[in-house]
């Protein structure tokens, strides 16, 4: 079966409000050719994480800001999450997302050595908006993001990984694979023409 074929019935039924992407060695590079596809039409809100040293403050969001058709913002505590934007979490924090849609920053230990942490971004956002969120898991070279994207399948949301031959470090997205069968695993190509189409109805 091919990706296109494999693409229609993961999508069917689905209305998705919450797109969260996360990667770690190589995402800056896969982020760049991924966001820029997105239309200033596209309604879904979009949370990307990268894992940022703690020590030095994160400049994505002012770096995908000048490449992006969407607004695009670093994450803020007690924020509502909003349609149509991207945000970025910073560096020395989680990111979680709340049951009412808000993020929450916390200072609580590192997960799989990172803060903020794919995991953590990842369970919380499966149950804040369960089927309604569809989360990507891009290159990386430890195994954060397994557990989450587990998280998102339980909760009956959609699972994608990059395809590890293609990827920069194929720990991360080997792992998830290994972990918990995505329902769609693809080269950065098929996720670039993905993205427009994971959107709320």
């Amino acid at each position: 079966m091919s990706a296109s074929e494999e693409v229609g019935p993961a999508l069917a039924g689905r209305s998705i409000e919450l797109v969260v992407i996360g990667g770690s060695a190589g995402g800056v590079d896969a982020l760049i050719g991924l966001l820029p596809v997105l239309p200033t039409s596209f309604r879904s809100s979009v949370v990307c994480i990268l894992h940022v040293p703690p020590d030095r403050e994160s400049r994505l969001a002012e770096l995908f800001e000048l490449r992006a058709a969407l607004p695009v913002r670093e994450a803020r505590d007690k924020e509502s999450i909003e349609p149509g934007m991207i945000y970025f979490a910073g560096s020395g924090y989680h990111l979680s997302v709340e049951r009412d849609r808000t993020f929450s920053l916390s200072c609580e230990p590192p997960v799989q050595f990172a803060r903020p942490a794919i995991d953590v971004l990842m369970e919380s956002s499966a149950d804040a908006y369960g089927p309604a969120m569809a989360a990507i898991l891009l290159t990386g070279a430890n195994f954060d993001g397994a557990d989450g994207m587990c998280r998102v399948r339980e909760r009956g949301g959609l699972t994608i990984v990059q395809d590890p031959d293609e990827a920069q470090a194929s720990a991360m997205p080997g792992e998830a694979i290994r972990r918990c069968a995505p329902h769609l695993v693809l080269p950065l190509s098929g996720i670039r023409a993905l993205l427009p189409l994971l959107e709320t109805q």
